[in-house]
């Protein structure tokens, strides 16, 4: 009659031929004998002051408190607490272990709050990418609610993009939403929020010494610096003088050594326009361009539940942008 070894499914086996070998990790042989509950109490007895006031706090009767740090010292084999009057004080052992121990109750208080935030949909990964123009204060006070709601248990991978680089990257799988200024063919956009741009220059560029308000002719006989995918030239127009950069710091980088104008969004060069770095050009009406960023989901047929969440905490931080920029205009 032959019998068969049961093992944990998780037990790593290697068979040496043909016999079996069981190779057990630390884990599944050392005994665990101390309880986090026993360290919640020792915890309580330091920091409440004594055991009659840690009896009052965790509502349990003074014997039990005394009694599980007997236990705790006993199973630990070590003298945690000394007696000081009628107080009782930490031993350099107990005040070792205290340390250690606060940290790996913590991490178990974390470990079970990570996992109920699983349970409600907030596990995985996020990768979201967003258009250069929208504004970073917005986009981190929206990480920030996103954090603090989940708890850490949803991570976010970010990436930063011009709107041509988001279209091309938008065709990966792999981006959960995306913030963009236009909605590639075969997706579908929501209207997020309208962003600002305004025609500026260096204070020492012609444009700004003509004496009059600038005209489309007056720009078309001067460098336009934008942002974009160089393909990105055709949809200017062949008279049209551009210089395409991958960022808006190099945007302004060039527009302040006088190399050309740019349309920028409002909210990213307040305060070079503030402190006379840059100037408006006069256009006479045309002083502003308006253009709406939408909020896309990247792959709606496999969305993740942290994935709607976080789209639903940038609505509401546009919205509320939006009406806070109401009451103050």
């Amino acid at each position: 009659m032959t019998h068969s070894r049961k093992h944990a499914p998780d037990q790593k086996i290697r068979r040496d031929g043909g016999r079996a070998i069981y190779r057990s990790r630390a884990h599944d042989l050392q005994n665990i004998y101390v309880s986090l509950k026993q360290w919640r109490i020792f915890h309580a007895v330091i920091d409440c002051g004594g055991f009659a006031e840690a009896a009052k706090t965790l509502h349990l009767s003074q014997s039990t408190i005394s009694y599980t740090v007997a236990k705790l010292q006993e199973q630990l084999g070590t003298t945690l607490l000394k007696t000081e009057g009628r107080k009782a004080a930490l031993t350099v052992e107990g005040r070792a272990l205290l340390e250690r121990s606060r940290h790996v109750l913590k991490e178990a208080i974390e470990l079970e709050t990570f996992a109920r935030n699983l349970g409600q949909g907030w596990g995985g990964d996020v990768r979201l990418m967003v258009d250069h123009s929208f504004p970073s204060t917005l986009l981190m006070r929206a990480l920030g609610y996103f954090s603090q709601a989940g708890r850490g248990a949803a991570q976010v991978r970010l990436s930063e993009v011009a709107t041509l680089q988001a279209e091309d990257m938008l065709r990966d799988t792999t981006v959960d939403l995306a913030i963009t200024g236009r909605v590639p063919l075969g997706f579908l956009g929501e209207p997020l929020l309208e962003v600002e741009y305004v025609p500026v220059a260096h204070p020492d560029h012609p444009l700004l010494h003509l004496g009059r308000d600038v005209t489309s002719a007056d720009l078309g006989q001067q460098t336009q610096i934008g942002i974009g995918h160089p393909q990105e030239r055709e949809r200017g127009g062949s008279g049209l003088q551009r210089w395409l950069m991958s960022s808006i710091d190099s945007v302004l980088e060039a527009v302040s050594e006088c190399l050309g104008y740019a349309w920028l969004p409002q909210h990213r060069i307040q305060r070079w326009l503030d402190d006379g770095r840059l100037v408006r050009l006069p256009l006479g009406d045309k002083r502003v361009n308006k253009s709406m960023l939408y909020l896309i989901h990247g792959r709606p047929w496999a969305a993740s539940p942290a994935a709607g969440r976080l789209a639903d905490v940038l609505r509401s931080t546009a919205v509320a942008a939006h009406h806070d920029a109401d009451r103050s205009g």
